[in-house]
C-alpha cells in the first residue's frame, strides 16, 4: 500500500524538531510526506524546509498567512489545511495519514497502522493511542485522536468533505461508520506515541473544557450523555468542579449561540451509539 502523510502545522518551532526526528526514525517511512505550513511566523518553516531538503520523500507546502483568530480550533483550520494538502498529493496513494506536529512517534507507529489497514479491508480509519505525561489518554471505543488519523482511500472519498466545524475529528468517525467502515485506535508495540503539548493547554485548560462542551453540541450529543459526562469530569478529572462546570457551560453556550452542527443523520447516529453505550454500562452494573 502506498502511504501518504500530511502534517499541517502553525508555529510549532518548539516541538517540530522532535516530531520530525521521530518520523525519520520510523521502520516504515511514508512514500510521500507533505509538511504544510499554515502561516507560521516563529521559524517553523525553516525547520521544515531543512527536513524536506534532507529527505527526498518529503515536500514542504506553504499556505498564505491569515489574520489572527481568537480560536483557530473552533474554525477547523487544521482540517482545512489537511483537506487542501490531500488535493496536492502527487502519488497514487492507498492510505493518507494526518499527523500533528506536536507528537513524538514511537518507531513502529506507521508500520503498525499500515499493517492493520492491510489486514482488515473494512477498517476505514485507524490511529494510535497517545500518552501525555506517561499516561495513556482515555478515549471512547472507536474514537481516533485528531492528532493521528489514517484513512483508507475509499473511506476518505466516501466521507469527504468533512465539514470544517468544531468536532470534525469525531464527525469523520461517525460518518465513516454510517458508511459501513470500522474505526479503531491501536496500541503500538513499542509504546504509545507522546503528545508533547497536553490537551487544553494551548489557550488554557478551562477554555479547553468549554471547547469540548461546544464540540458535544456540534456533534448532537444527547443532554443525558452531556449530564453524565459532566458528572464524570467533576468526579474523576482535574480540575474537578471547575472542569465539569466549564464543559457544561460550553455545551449550553453553543446551544444558545446556535453554533454550526453536524448533519442530522450524523447527529442521529451519535445519539444512537451513545444510547447503546449507556444501556450497556447500566446492564454491566452489579
Amino acid at each position: 500500500m502506498i502511504l501518504a502523510v500530511a502534517v499541517p502545522f502553525l508555529n510549532e518551532r518548539e516541538h517540530l524538531p522532535d516530531f520530525l526526528a521521530s518520523l525519520a526514525s520510523q521502520t516504515r517511512l511514508p512514500d510521500r510526506l507533505l509538511l504544510v505550513d499554515d502561516g507560521s511566523t516563529d521559524g517553523s518553516h525553516d525547520v521544515a524546509a531543512g527536513f524536506a531538503v534532507e529527505h527526498e520523500w518529503a515536500r514542504l507546502l506553504r499556505r498564505l498567512p491569515r489574520p489572527p483568530e481568537r480560536d483557530r480550533l473552533a474554525t477547523a483550520k487544521e482540517l482545512e489545511a489537511f483537506q487542501w494538502a490531500v488535493g496536492q498529493l502527487d502519488v497514487a496513494w492507498d492510505v493518507v495519514g494526518k499527523l500533528d506536529a506536536d507528537l513524538r512517534l514511537t518507531p513502529r507507529t506507521l508500520e503498525t497502522l499500515l499493517a492493520e489497514l492491510e489486514r482488515d479491508e473494512r477498517l476505514g480509519l485507524a490511529g494510535s493511542y497517545l500518552q501525555e505525561n506517561g499516561s495513556r489518554i482515555r478515549i471512547g471505543e472507536g474514537h481516533v485522536h485528531g492528532a493521528t488519523k489514517f484513512f483508507r482511500r475509499r473511506c476518505w472519498e466516501e466521507i469527504d468533505p468533512v465539514p470544517p466545524i468544531l468536532g470534525w475529528d469525531t464527525i469523520d468517525e461517525f460518518t465513516a461508520r454510517m458508511r459501513g467502515w470500522r474505526t479503531q485506535s491501536f496500541a503500538m508495540p513499542d509504546g504509545d506515541p507522546e503528545h508533547l503539548r497536553p490537551r487544553g493547554t494551548h489557550d488554557g485548560l478551562l477554555r479547553g473544557y468549554r471547547r469540548w462542551g461546544e464540540c458535544s453540541y456540534s456533534l448532537g450529543e444527547s443532554p443525558l450523555h452531556v449530564a453524565l459526562y459532566t458528572v464524570r469530569q467533576m468526579v474523576t478529572e482535574q480540575p474537578r468542579l471547575a472542569g465539569g462546570a466549564s464543559y457544561a457551560a460550553g455545551y449550553a453556550s453553543a446551544a444558545v449561540r446556535r453554533v454550526p452542527r453536524a448533519e442530522p443523520d450524523v447527529r442521529a447516529s451519535v445519539r444512537r451509539e451513545q444510547k447503546q453505550r449507556i444501556k450497556a454500562r447500566i446492564l454491566r452494573t452489579p
